[in-house]
Order: C-alpha cells, then sequence, then structure tokens
C-alpha cells in the first residue's frame, strides 16, 4: 500500500514565510492538471493506495473540474479503496457550500486547512487571504456538507506574541473541535519575505524560552483535550492520525505527483520532480519528464530513520536497524537516555517530553558520521 502525493503549486497570493514551491499564475491551472494526469498515468503501479494527499500551494485553487479530472485518472491507473484517506488542503475563504459539497461527492473525506492564527492582524501579516472568522465558518460549511474528518495549522512564535495571545489562539482552535491539529513554531526560511523582513530589522525572533514555553503550553492543553500528541507537531483525537503523513514517517513508500513532488520506494530510491512549472508541463508533454533520483547507501538510509522515526510518539524500532548501526545508535544515544531526553522500552528509542524541544539537537547526534 502506498501513499500518493499531489503537488498543486497554484497560489492567489503569497504568504510571506512560504519556501514551498509555489506560483501566482493561475492561467496555467488546466495545462498543468492535464500534465500531472500524464504522469499519474505514466508512473502508477496499479497497487493499492493508502492515502491521497493534494498539497501545495493552494489545492482549492482548482476547480471543482480540474479536481475531478486528477481524482478519475488517481482512480484509473491506482486500486483506490473506499477506505482510502483522500485529503485536500482548502484555503478557508475557498471553502464555500459549492465547493465543500462537490469535495464530498469526489470522495475527498479529510480536509486541512491553514488556520495558522485567530488574531486577523497577525493574519494580515503573514499575508493570507482569510479572516478568523472565515476559519470557523469554513469548518461549520464543511461540517454540513458532511466531511468529519478536518485538520487545521497553527503556528506560534510571531514577533511580539505572548504566552496569553497564544493560549487564546489554542482556545479558539480547540472550540472548532476538529479531528486533527498540526502547529509550528514560525520559521524565518532564507529566501522568503519573512526572512528580509528579519535581516532588515523590521522584526525579531521569538527568544527561546518563550518559544520552549508555548510549545509546552500547546501540549498541555491539547492533550488536556483529549488529543494524542502523535509526532512532534501533530495532534489528534483518537483515530484519526494522518495516515499519508504517518508514510513519510515509518517509512511507507510514496510516489509524487507534479512541479516538485518527491517519491520513495519503501527502500532506498528517492526521486524528485524539477521545481519549474514550465519545465514540468514541457517535458510530460514531450516524454522527457524533468527529474532527478538517487539511491541511498545504509548509512543514509539509516540516518533517514533516525530523522524521520524519532519524531513520532513511537520513535525508532531497533530491531529494523542492522547491529552495526543499531549500536553505533545505542553508544550514542545513552548519555541522553541518561539525562531523560530519551528512552528505550521494548526496543523502541523515543523522544522523551524534556527531549521534545531539543530534537533536532538529539538527531544530529544520532546520526551516521563517517
Amino acid at each position: 500500500m502506498a501513499g500518493l502525493y499531489i503537488h498543486i503549486p497554484f497560489c492567489r497570493s503569497r504568504c510571506i514565510y512560504c519556501g514551498f514551491y509555489s506560483t501566482t499564475g493561475l492561467e496555467l491551472r488546466q495545462k498543468y492538471v492535464d500534465a500531472v494526469c500524464k504522469e499519474i498515468r505514466d508512473r502508477s503501479k496499479n497497487a493499492g493506495v493508502r492515502s491521497i494527499y493534494f498539497g501545495g500551494g493552494t489545492p482549492s485553487q482548482l476547480t471543482i473540474r480540474q479536481l475531478q479530472q486528477l481524482i478519475e485518472a488517481l482512480y484509473i491507473y491506482n486500486k483506490v479503496e473506499d477506505d482510502t484517506e483522500i485529503t485536500i488542503e482548502v484555503n478557508p475563504d475557498d471553502a464555500t457550500p459549492e465547493y465543500a459539497t462537490a469535495l464530498k461527492q469526489l470522495g475527498v473525506n479529510r480536509v486541512s486547512m491553514g488556520a495558522q492564527t485567530f488574531d486577523d492582524h497577525r493574519l494580515r501579516f503573514l499575508n493570507r487571504r482569510h479572516t478568523a472568522e472565515q476559519v470557523y465558518e469554513a469548518v461549520k460549511t464543511l461540517r454540513q456538507a458532511g466531511i468529519q474528518n478536518i485538520s487545521i495549522d497553527l503556528m506560534y512564535g510571531f514577533p511580539n506574541e505572548t504566552l496569553e495571545d497564544w493560549d487564546a489562539d489554542i482556545t479558539q482552535a480547540l472550540a472548532l473541535n476538529v479531528e486533527h491539529i498540526s502547529s509550528y513554531c514560525l520559521m524565518y526560511e532564507e529566501g522568503t519575505p519573512l526572512y528580509q523582513l528579519l535581516k532588515q530589522g523590521k522584526v525579531s525572533e521569538t527568544n527561546e524560552e518563550l518559544e520552549r514555553e508555548m510549545y509546552y503550553h500547546l501540549i498541555d492543553r491539547l492533550e488536556a483535550a483529549g488529543y494524542e500528541h502523535y509526532e512532534i507537531s501533530n495532534f489528534a483525537r483518537p483515530g484519526f492520525r494522518s495516515r499519508h503523513n504517518s508514510s513519510y514517517w515509518d517509512g511507507t513508500p510514496y510516489i509524487g505527483f507534479g512541479a516538485a513532488a518527491h517519491s520513495f520506494d519503501g527502500q532506498s530510491c528517492r526521486r524528485w520532480n524539477v521545481n519549474d512549472i514550465h519545465q514540468y508541463i514541457e517535458g510530460i508533454e514531450n516524454g522527457h519528464p524533468c527529474f532527478e533520483q538517487e539511491v541511498l547507501d545504509k548509512d543514509t538510509c539509516y540516518n533517514d530513520m533516525v530523522t524521520v522515526a524519532l519524531r513520532t510518539r513511537e520513535g525508532i524500532s531497533l530491531n529494523k536497524l542492522s547491529e552495526r548501526h543499531r549500536n553505533y545508535c545505542m553508544k550514542n544515544a545513552q548519555r541522553f537516555i541518561d539525562a531523560h531526553l530519551l528512552q528505550l522500552n521494548n526496543n523502541q528509542l523515543a523522544l522523551t517530553r524534556k527531549g521534545l524541544f531539543v530534537s533536532d539537537m538529539i538527531m544530529s547526534e544520532l546520526i551516521w558520521v563517517d
């Protein structure tokens, strides 16, 4: 069973923090959809599908007809079961009653929305198109259309944001009673407008101690509300973990269609499409798709497992490691176990609550270095 990812790079406007490949060239949508359908035809293996995920960009910038065209291609060339998780990222202001009803009719059973914050001033700072009120309306509209698996994204660590501000955002998120919440600290990625504001001294990053307080406050409030903290940044009601994102963390094969989309065969081969929509379309149309790929050696495969599996509640299964890598991992992990940053139970090496906030540092110490 594989995961299928379809990258939809179109955005009506760009958020100042986003480092994902996207374009505001909406006039290319139909040519792009036609090209992705051809790639689906050429690369699908007619195998069972665990999950389908439309990410972006803003997938809800596609028309319903264009989305239907893509879903029909996925069904023709793959074995999509009735219980396959089908997720689409939707901007709150795109979730009209007509659009929500059409999504349900097309078989979409999970919607992910970027709420980010419930403060309209901070939404304008991010250059988000929606308002806080539109998030509430979108959830209500999706429920009325029959979609019973909704995820929202939240951000914390805004310039000048206080712990009280963040607590208010969490309170409003909990009031939505959605099945899944993902939350990330605002990142200043090089090449983004937000990064330029930082370099120009127009904004400043949240200090590390406040960021830590915000993160643990999030965990405490969501766990108290019944959410399972199953991955560093992800929380779910029981039975509502993201099946697709879990593919990335548990080594399930996945195929990425579209410009900038990545694929993994579940063993040692990675592939990624060109991150240029014009080159992507031209390559597909000419029968010479533009992509790169690499075959990973065993040490790199070990490093990948460390950096993805350790993000999860279950952690790393030592039984899946070779003796060489298992010995190396435990040798480097011991001091973190002694410091109560890692815990070992039933051959599973996992982060403790204390270790969550410094996970990047711990991972860097466990990866294989020649």
